[in-house]
């Protein structure tokens, strides 16, 4: 195994720090690393649109990320500020569909990225680590799944 590069190894720390994949071990950390890229977006900057097919998944690693949807009056309406270690854009890699919200940096913004092309070639060349992280992320969403039903039942009490 060839010895990891210094934006391999930063990218696996960031991995390791950002709480999502907490069942993998470092040599899945540091394997994984290879599949995800790293960006650097400007506040005020669209990260991807509501209704844009979804080719890559984000996990902030630093600054704050608002998800908008549009309303009736065709403005955008931010509906959650995302912080450090939260996931996003994961649904459209995951089944396919169109961005269900637009995604804006807040503040300036470190990301990791992973592409739906790196997740399928990472399921064909690592299948045991590729099983890991869309479990990780598969749990990330049935929890906000849980908390947007339990918010919904709140407000029809």
């Amino acid at each position: 195994m060839s010895e990891p590069t210094l934006l391999n190894k930063e990218i696996r720390d960031w991995l390791m720090d950002c709480g999502l994949f907490d069942q993998l071990q470092l040599a899945d950390f540091t394997a994984a690393a290879g599949y995800f890229s790293l960006s650097t977006i400007a506040q005020g900057e669209e990260i991807f649109h509501e209704g844009d097919a979804g080719s890559f998944m984000c996990i902030i690693h630093s600054g704050q990320v608002a998800v908008q949807k549009t309303n009736s009056d065709g403005q955008p309406v931010t509906i959650a500020t995302l912080r450090s270690g939260r996931a996003f854009g994961e649904m459209a890699v995951l089944d396919g569909e169109r961005r269900s919200a637009s995604c804006v940096a807040a503040s300036n913004c470190q990301l990791l990225n992973l592409g739906k092309d790196s997740l399928e070639k990472m399921l064909n060349d690592a299948p045991k680590i590729a099983a890991k992280i869309i479990r990780a992320i598969a749990v990330s969403l049935s929890k906000r799944l849980r908390m947007a039903d339990g918010q919904l039942l709140s407000q029809q009490i």
